[in-house]
């Protein structure tokens, strides 16, 4: 883990899906973390979307609303850090259309996602070889080199994707013979998978997640839902709770009593009913806090918008001043 530097600089994005599910608690959580330490700047990736979701732009707007409340609820904080809607700061797309002339189109073509996500998304009908979606890599690049950014938090899987930011930076620095920009780095985080209710992947489109600002009823029907250890048949059985979904979610939100509710399952002291049910408690308390946050923050008519407005300001203003060193380097 990075030894924390208040004077570091950190960029995070997400893109906007409506309301979170607990399967990115872990990732939100982390973020909370970072802004007590670094300089956060947290967007929203609206112009990312369009890349494979062009067609379809009639909920993004309301996407981008629901997706900040969950941000607000769980502690992400305007008065510590910077959070604004990528398309609220046009220097994302001048940076972006300048990187990409001076970018490889092999780079773009050999990275990890492009073939495998044409191949997944053309199987369920859905033709994204565009410009735009060969190119979301370089957009990539232009949201963290526009801040400076020294830290990304990334997942193993996205590290690819930040080196081409890097590859990008110091092309750019070498062609035109000055340190424009800063190669950012990795912030490694353990961000653990949370199957979903069924142990596929979490996810809406299933419907086996839980919402972050679920209710406690939703809470309850969902944990109902939960695929248990198909070998038990009676609550006196022997459970195996390596294989049960439930045992998955009380190691994460029960750490305390889990080893107990998990030594209980193999001596068949704990029915499923009953392990279910200490689950949906411990699990509503655990988002009755910030299902309350949202609910203050939906009382409060605009709210939201200003504050994603000034946020946008704010980064504007650190746009601003990249751009002026890029159109000086280029001469342009």
């Amino acid at each position: 883990m990075q030894q924390a530097d208040a004077r570091k600089r950190s960029l995070s994005g997400m893109r906007p899906t409506g309301k979170l599910h607990i399967g990115h608690l872990s990732v939100l959580e982390n973020w909370v973390r970072m802004q007590e330490q670094y300089e956060c700047f947290f967007f929203v990736a609206n112009w990312h979307a369009l890349t494979t979701a062009f067609e379809e732009t009639e909920s993004i707007r309301d996407s981008i609303r629901e997706m900040a409340l969950d941000w607000f609820s769980v502690g992400i904080n305007p008065e510590k850090s910077t959070v604004f809607i990528q398309s609220e700061v046009k220097e994302h797309a001048e940076l972006y259309l300048l990187l990409s002339m001076v970018t490889p189109l092999g780079w773009l073509e050999r990275c990890p996602t492009y073939k495998d996500q044409i191949i997944q998304l053309g199987s369920q009908g859905k033709d994204i070889s565009t410009h735009g979606f060969l190119g979301y890599p370089v957009l990539m690049a232009a949201d963290i080199l526009l801040y400076r950014a020294d830290l990304v938090p990334v997942g193993e899987d996205q590290l690819p994707h930040l080196e081409l930011s890097r590859e990008i930076a110091r092309r750019f620095n070498y062609l035109y013979h000055k340190k424009v920009f800063t190669e950012p780095q990795a912030y490694l985080a353990e961000v653990p998978l949370l199957p979903g209710v069924d142990g596929r992947k979490m996810s809406k489109s299933y419907n086996n997640y839980i919402s972050i600002s679920a209710s406690s009823e939703e809470i309850q029907n969902k944990v109902k839902m939960m695929v248990t250890d198909p070998a038990r048949i009676h609550k006196t059985d022997p459970g195996h709770p390596e294989v049960c979904i439930v045992n998955t979610y009380q190691k994460l939100y029960n750490a305390q009593e889990y080893g107990q509710i998990a030594e209980d399952c193999r001596r068949g002291q704990i029915g499923c009913v009953a392990c279910k049910k200490r689950l949906a408690s411990r699990l509503d308390a655990y988002l009755s806090p910030f299902r309350e946050k949202r609910r203050s923050l939906e009382s409060q008519p605009g709210q939201i918008e200003d504050i994603l407005a000034e946020g946008a300001r704010k980064a504007r203003l650190e746009a601003e001043k990249m751009m002026g060193g890029v159109r000086e380097a280029m001469r342009v």
